[in-house]
Protein backbone atom coordinates (compact mmCIF):
# COMPACT_ATOMS: atom_id res chain seq x y z
CA UNK A 1 0.00 0.00 0.00
CA UNK A 2 2.80 2.57 1.34
CA UNK A 3 4.51 1.63 -2.24
CA UNK A 4 1.24 2.55 -4.24
CA UNK A 5 1.03 6.07 -2.20
CA UNK A 6 4.59 6.83 -3.02
CA UNK A 7 4.01 5.83 -6.71
CA UNK A 8 1.51 8.35 -6.48
CA UNK A 9 2.55 11.11 -4.82
CA UNK A 10 5.96 10.73 -7.31
CA UNK A 11 3.62 10.74 -10.08
CA UNK A 12 1.94 14.25 -9.09
CA UNK A 13 5.15 15.85 -8.03
CA UNK A 14 6.38 15.23 -11.90
CA UNK A 15 3.41 16.94 -13.50
CA UNK A 16 4.68 19.78 -13.30
CA UNK A 17 8.20 18.95 -14.63
CA UNK A 18 6.45 17.68 -17.49
CA UNK A 19 4.37 20.41 -18.15
CA UNK A 20 7.48 22.46 -18.85
CA UNK A 21 9.48 19.88 -20.54
CA UNK A 22 6.32 19.73 -22.79
CA UNK A 23 6.15 23.34 -23.23
CA UNK A 24 9.45 23.75 -24.34
CA UNK A 25 9.30 20.61 -27.05
CA UNK A 26 6.09 22.39 -28.31
CA UNK A 27 6.73 25.73 -27.31
CA UNK A 28 3.95 28.72 -27.84
CA UNK A 29 4.72 30.74 -31.29
CA UNK A 30 3.62 34.41 -31.21
CA UNK A 31 4.38 36.95 -34.04
CA UNK A 32 5.61 40.65 -33.43
CA UNK A 33 4.50 43.45 -35.73
CA UNK A 34 6.91 46.72 -35.43
CA UNK A 35 6.52 49.21 -38.50
CA UNK A 36 10.63 50.84 -36.97
CA UNK A 37 13.47 50.14 -39.38
CA UNK A 38 15.70 47.07 -38.17
CA UNK A 39 18.49 49.26 -37.20
CA UNK A 40 16.44 51.52 -35.48
CA UNK A 41 16.67 51.61 -31.68
CA UNK A 42 12.98 50.96 -31.26
CA UNK A 43 13.45 47.88 -33.57
CA UNK A 44 16.38 46.61 -31.58
CA UNK A 45 15.18 46.48 -28.55
CA UNK A 46 11.75 45.21 -29.52
CA UNK A 47 13.82 42.18 -31.32
CA UNK A 48 15.94 41.94 -27.73
CA UNK A 49 12.56 42.05 -25.43
CA UNK A 50 11.15 38.96 -27.81
CA UNK A 51 14.74 36.89 -26.90
CA UNK A 52 14.45 37.81 -23.44
CA UNK A 53 11.03 36.24 -23.23
CA UNK A 54 12.09 33.73 -25.16
CA UNK A 55 15.41 33.10 -22.46
CA UNK A 56 12.98 33.45 -19.27
CA UNK A 57 10.31 31.11 -20.74
CA UNK A 58 12.99 28.36 -21.09
CA UNK A 59 11.62 28.03 -24.72
CA UNK A 60 7.68 28.03 -23.81
CA UNK A 61 6.92 31.09 -25.98
CA UNK A 62 9.17 31.98 -29.45
CA UNK A 63 8.48 35.00 -30.73
CA UNK A 64 8.85 35.84 -34.27
CA UNK A 65 10.03 39.15 -34.90
CA UNK A 66 9.11 41.19 -37.52
CA UNK A 67 10.07 44.87 -37.76
CA UNK A 68 10.00 46.81 -40.99
CA UNK A 69 6.40 46.99 -41.19
CA UNK A 70 6.98 43.93 -43.16
CA UNK A 71 4.06 41.93 -41.47
CA UNK A 72 2.24 45.24 -40.93
CA UNK A 73 2.40 49.09 -41.42
CA UNK A 74 1.83 51.71 -38.54
CA UNK A 75 -1.73 52.21 -39.83
CA UNK A 76 -2.08 48.35 -39.64
CA UNK A 77 -0.82 47.34 -36.49
CA UNK A 78 -3.45 48.00 -34.13
CA UNK A 79 -5.76 45.75 -36.55
CA UNK A 80 -3.88 43.35 -37.31
CA UNK A 81 -3.41 42.39 -33.33
CA UNK A 82 -7.20 42.39 -32.87
CA UNK A 83 -7.72 40.39 -36.07
CA UNK A 84 -4.80 38.31 -35.06
CA UNK A 85 -2.60 38.52 -38.20
CA UNK A 86 -0.14 39.43 -35.68
CA UNK A 87 -0.17 38.16 -32.07
CA UNK A 88 1.75 41.32 -30.75
CA UNK A 89 2.16 44.58 -32.23
CA UNK A 90 3.98 48.12 -31.29
CA UNK A 91 2.80 51.40 -33.40
CA UNK A 92 1.54 54.68 -32.36
CA UNK A 93 -1.94 56.28 -31.65
CA UNK A 94 -1.62 59.40 -34.49
CA UNK A 95 -1.42 57.15 -37.50
CA UNK A 96 -5.29 55.50 -36.62
CA UNK A 97 -7.06 59.31 -35.70
CA UNK A 98 -10.39 58.53 -33.94
CA UNK A 99 -9.57 55.21 -33.02
CA UNK A 100 -8.13 56.05 -29.45
CA UNK A 101 -10.63 59.06 -28.34
CA UNK A 102 -9.60 58.99 -25.08
CA UNK A 103 -5.73 58.42 -25.14
CA UNK A 104 -5.40 60.95 -27.91
CA UNK A 105 -5.35 63.63 -24.67
CA UNK A 106 -2.15 62.68 -24.81
CA UNK A 107 -1.03 63.76 -27.99
CA UNK A 108 -1.97 67.19 -27.30
CA UNK A 109 0.34 70.29 -26.38
CA UNK A 110 1.30 69.50 -22.71
CA UNK A 111 4.49 70.61 -22.19
CA UNK A 112 6.44 67.34 -21.81
CA UNK A 113 9.64 67.69 -20.70
CA UNK A 114 11.08 64.33 -22.01
CA UNK A 115 10.33 60.70 -23.64
CA UNK A 116 11.24 59.55 -20.16
CA UNK A 117 8.19 61.86 -18.40
CA UNK A 118 5.98 61.27 -20.88
CA UNK A 119 6.36 57.31 -21.09
CA UNK A 120 5.76 57.57 -17.21
CA UNK A 121 2.50 59.92 -17.77
CA UNK A 122 1.19 57.63 -20.53
CA UNK A 123 1.11 54.34 -18.54
CA UNK A 124 -0.13 56.20 -15.43
CA UNK A 125 -3.02 57.76 -17.06
CA UNK A 126 -3.73 54.26 -18.66
CA UNK A 127 -3.99 52.61 -15.45
CA UNK A 128 -6.03 55.42 -13.70
CA UNK A 129 -8.62 55.93 -16.32
CA UNK A 130 -8.85 52.39 -18.57
CA UNK A 131 -10.07 53.65 -21.76
CA UNK A 132 -12.52 50.86 -23.03
CA UNK A 133 -11.13 51.13 -26.89
CA UNK A 134 -8.23 49.53 -25.56
CA UNK A 135 -10.92 46.29 -24.68
CA UNK A 136 -10.17 44.21 -27.78
CA UNK A 137 -6.52 44.00 -26.90
CA UNK A 138 -4.31 43.25 -23.56
CA UNK A 139 -2.47 46.10 -23.26
CA UNK A 140 1.25 45.54 -22.40
CA UNK A 141 2.60 49.33 -22.02
CA UNK A 142 2.83 52.46 -23.35
CA UNK A 143 6.38 54.49 -24.20
CA UNK A 144 6.88 57.70 -25.64
CA UNK A 145 9.41 59.09 -27.90
CA UNK A 146 10.27 62.77 -26.76
CA UNK A 147 8.58 66.25 -27.40
CA UNK A 148 8.26 67.29 -30.74
CA UNK A 149 10.59 69.83 -32.07
CA UNK A 150 10.21 71.89 -35.72
CA UNK A 151 12.79 70.16 -37.53
CA UNK A 152 13.16 72.45 -41.53
CA UNK A 153 15.31 72.35 -44.51
CA UNK A 154 16.33 75.71 -45.25
CA UNK A 155 14.29 78.47 -43.41
CA UNK A 156 15.11 78.59 -39.35
CA UNK A 157 12.27 79.33 -37.56
CA UNK A 158 13.12 81.48 -34.27
CA UNK A 159 9.30 82.84 -34.32
CA UNK A 160 5.89 81.53 -34.70
CA UNK A 161 5.61 84.34 -38.05
CA UNK A 162 9.14 82.74 -39.53
CA UNK A 163 6.79 79.16 -39.60
CA UNK A 164 3.77 80.49 -41.07
CA UNK A 165 3.42 79.17 -44.71
CA UNK A 166 5.80 76.42 -43.95
CA UNK A 167 4.42 72.55 -45.23
CA UNK A 168 5.31 70.82 -41.99
CA UNK A 169 5.02 66.53 -42.01
CA UNK A 170 2.46 65.96 -39.07
CA UNK A 171 -0.83 63.54 -38.88
CA UNK A 172 -3.70 63.47 -36.78
CA UNK A 173 -4.30 65.67 -33.50
CA UNK A 174 -0.13 66.48 -33.80
CA UNK A 175 -1.16 68.52 -36.91
CA UNK A 176 -3.60 70.43 -34.98
CA UNK A 177 -0.64 71.80 -33.26
CA UNK A 178 1.29 72.83 -36.62
CA UNK A 179 -1.36 74.73 -37.71
CA UNK A 180 -2.04 76.43 -34.18
CA UNK A 181 1.27 77.66 -34.70
CA UNK A 182 1.09 78.99 -38.06
CA UNK A 183 2.44 75.97 -40.27
CA UNK A 184 0.49 73.58 -42.98
CA UNK A 185 0.28 69.94 -41.65
CA UNK A 186 0.89 67.42 -44.20
CA UNK A 187 -0.15 64.14 -42.90
CA UNK A 188 2.56 61.22 -44.45
CA UNK A 189 3.63 57.87 -43.05
CA UNK A 190 7.15 58.13 -41.44
CA UNK A 191 8.60 55.87 -44.18
CA UNK A 192 7.72 58.59 -47.00
CA UNK A 193 8.94 61.53 -44.82
CA UNK A 194 12.66 60.83 -45.57
CA UNK A 195 12.18 61.08 -49.70
CA UNK A 196 9.46 64.26 -49.18
CA UNK A 197 12.05 66.52 -48.07
CA UNK A 198 14.67 65.09 -50.04
CA UNK A 199 12.33 66.51 -52.80
CA UNK A 200 11.17 69.20 -51.28
CA UNK A 201 7.78 68.50 -51.15
CA UNK A 202 7.48 69.45 -47.20
CA UNK A 203 9.57 72.18 -45.77
CA UNK A 204 10.56 70.28 -42.64
CA UNK A 205 9.21 67.63 -39.95
CA UNK A 206 7.67 67.76 -36.68
CA UNK A 207 9.44 65.47 -34.46
CA UNK A 208 11.62 64.66 -32.11
CA UNK A 209 15.59 64.61 -32.05
CA UNK A 210 15.27 61.06 -32.33
CA UNK A 211 14.04 61.52 -35.73
CA UNK A 212 17.29 63.52 -36.76
CA UNK A 213 19.27 60.05 -36.75
CA UNK A 214 17.28 57.35 -36.10
CA UNK A 215 14.90 58.10 -39.70
CA UNK A 216 18.52 59.92 -40.66
CA UNK A 217 16.31 63.17 -41.52
CA UNK A 218 19.38 64.71 -40.77
CA UNK A 219 21.35 64.26 -43.04
CA UNK A 220 18.64 66.98 -44.91
CA UNK A 221 17.42 69.40 -42.21
CA UNK A 222 19.53 72.37 -41.39
CA UNK A 223 17.94 73.68 -38.30
CA UNK A 224 15.86 72.58 -35.07
CA UNK A 225 14.00 74.82 -33.09
CA UNK A 226 13.53 73.61 -29.49
CA UNK A 227 10.14 73.96 -29.10
CA UNK A 228 9.66 71.71 -26.01
CA UNK A 229 7.37 73.71 -24.26
CA UNK A 230 4.47 72.97 -26.26
CA UNK A 231 5.38 69.12 -25.39
CA UNK A 232 3.82 67.19 -27.91
CA UNK A 233 4.62 63.53 -27.27
CA UNK A 234 3.40 60.77 -29.51
CA UNK A 235 1.61 57.62 -27.98
CA UNK A 236 3.38 54.31 -28.85
CA UNK A 237 1.25 51.26 -27.44
CA UNK A 238 2.70 47.41 -27.31
CA UNK A 239 -0.52 45.34 -27.69
CA UNK A 240 -1.01 41.31 -27.87
CA UNK A 241 -4.51 39.37 -29.10
CA UNK A 242 -6.60 39.15 -26.25
CA UNK A 243 -7.38 35.50 -26.74
CA UNK A 244 -3.51 34.32 -27.33
CA UNK A 245 -3.26 36.37 -24.03
CA UNK A 246 -5.96 34.68 -22.68
CA UNK A 247 -4.70 31.12 -24.01
CA UNK A 248 -1.08 31.69 -21.31
CA UNK A 249 -0.55 29.50 -18.56
CA UNK A 250 -0.40 31.20 -15.43
CA UNK A 251 3.38 30.84 -15.08
CA UNK A 252 4.07 32.55 -18.68
CA UNK A 253 1.73 35.63 -18.33
CA UNK A 254 3.53 36.13 -15.17
CA UNK A 255 7.07 36.13 -17.28
CA UNK A 256 5.69 38.32 -19.82
CA UNK A 257 4.40 40.78 -17.13
CA UNK A 258 7.76 40.82 -15.52
CA UNK A 259 10.02 41.27 -18.73
CA UNK A 260 7.26 43.47 -20.28
CA UNK A 261 7.67 45.88 -17.02
CA UNK A 262 11.24 45.82 -16.82
CA UNK A 263 11.38 46.54 -20.68
CA UNK A 264 9.31 49.25 -20.65
CA UNK A 265 11.64 51.22 -18.11
CA UNK A 266 14.42 50.28 -20.49
CA UNK A 267 12.34 51.94 -23.43
CA UNK A 268 11.73 55.28 -21.86
CA UNK A 269 15.29 55.92 -20.63
CA UNK A 270 16.59 54.73 -24.14
CA UNK A 271 13.93 57.03 -25.59
CA UNK A 272 15.63 59.84 -23.60
CA UNK A 273 19.15 58.43 -25.33
CA UNK A 274 18.04 58.71 -28.72
CA UNK A 275 16.96 62.26 -29.02
CA UNK A 276 20.68 63.03 -26.89
CA UNK A 277 22.26 61.22 -30.28
CA UNK A 278 20.16 63.15 -32.66
CA UNK A 279 20.91 66.46 -31.14
CA UNK A 280 24.38 65.61 -31.50
CA UNK A 281 24.11 63.70 -34.71
CA UNK A 282 22.59 67.23 -36.21
CA UNK A 283 25.20 69.24 -35.01
CA UNK A 284 27.45 66.67 -36.63
CA UNK A 285 25.83 67.07 -39.83
CA UNK A 286 26.40 71.44 -40.02
CA UNK A 287 22.87 71.79 -38.76
CA UNK A 288 21.96 74.69 -36.18
CA UNK A 289 20.11 73.76 -32.47
CA UNK A 290 17.72 76.90 -32.05
CA UNK A 291 16.44 77.85 -28.42
CA UNK A 292 13.66 79.75 -28.28
CA UNK A 293 13.71 82.71 -25.35
CA UNK A 294 11.08 82.97 -22.64
CA UNK A 295 9.01 85.65 -24.15
CA UNK A 296 9.02 82.96 -27.69
CA UNK A 297 8.26 80.06 -26.04
CA UNK A 298 5.50 81.76 -23.93
CA UNK A 299 3.68 82.53 -27.77
CA UNK A 300 4.10 79.51 -29.01
CA UNK A 301 2.44 77.76 -25.69
CA UNK A 302 -0.39 80.73 -25.28
CA UNK A 303 -1.21 79.63 -29.72
CA UNK A 304 -1.67 76.08 -28.84
CA UNK A 305 -4.12 76.50 -25.76
CA UNK A 306 -7.19 76.17 -29.08
CA UNK A 307 -5.99 72.69 -29.76
CA UNK A 308 -6.52 71.71 -25.83
CA UNK A 309 -10.37 73.63 -26.21
CA UNK A 310 -10.78 72.29 -29.18
CA UNK A 311 -10.12 68.41 -28.24
CA UNK A 312 -12.71 69.38 -25.15
CA UNK A 313 -15.48 70.40 -27.62
CA UNK A 314 -14.97 67.10 -29.78
CA UNK A 315 -15.10 65.01 -26.66
CA UNK A 316 -18.30 67.12 -25.85
CA UNK A 317 -19.80 66.22 -29.21
CA UNK A 318 -19.16 62.53 -28.93
CA UNK A 319 -20.83 61.95 -25.51
CA UNK A 320 -18.09 62.52 -23.70
CA UNK A 321 -17.93 64.52 -19.91
CA UNK A 322 -16.41 67.85 -20.13
CA UNK A 323 -15.78 67.54 -16.70
CA UNK A 324 -14.06 64.07 -16.84
CA UNK A 325 -11.58 66.00 -19.73
CA UNK A 326 -10.65 68.73 -17.36
CA UNK A 327 -10.18 66.03 -14.78
CA UNK A 328 -7.50 64.27 -17.25
CA UNK A 329 -5.58 67.40 -18.48
CA UNK A 330 -5.69 67.99 -14.39
CA UNK A 331 -4.11 64.76 -13.97
CA UNK A 332 -1.67 64.84 -17.05
CA UNK A 333 -0.16 68.42 -15.57
CA UNK A 334 -0.10 66.59 -12.49
CA UNK A 335 1.71 63.76 -13.12
CA UNK A 336 4.39 65.90 -15.68
CA UNK A 337 5.30 67.54 -12.72
CA UNK A 338 5.61 64.33 -10.63
CA UNK A 339 8.23 62.27 -12.84
CA UNK A 340 9.93 65.52 -13.76
CA UNK A 341 10.99 65.73 -9.82
CA UNK A 342 11.94 62.35 -9.55
CA UNK A 343 13.85 62.55 -12.83
CA UNK A 344 15.70 65.24 -11.41
CA UNK A 345 16.14 63.55 -8.33
CA UNK A 346 17.46 59.79 -9.97
CA UNK A 347 19.43 62.10 -12.53
CA UNK A 348 18.59 60.67 -14.97
CA UNK A 349 20.12 61.73 -18.46
CA UNK A 350 17.50 64.16 -20.51
CA UNK A 351 18.66 66.47 -23.61
CA UNK A 352 17.10 69.49 -21.92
Amino acid sequence: MRSKVFLVVLALSLVPGMASLSRAAEPIKLTYANYFPPTHPVAVMAGQYCEEVKKRTNGGIDIAYHPGGTLATGPKVFNAVVQGVADMGLSATPYNRGRFPVTEILDLPHGFPDAWVSGQVQNDFYNKFKPKEWDDVHVLYFHSCGPFLLNTLKKPVKTLEDLKGLKIRGQAGIADTIKALGGTPIPLEQVDVYESLRRGVIDGVFGPFEVLKGWKFGELTKYTTVSWRVGVGAVFYVVMNKDKWNALPPDLKKTVTDVTTEYKDKFFLMWNQTDIDGRDFLKSQGGQVIPLSDAEANRWVKAVQPVLADYKKGMISKGFSGADVDTQIKYIQERIEYWRKVEKERNIPTPY
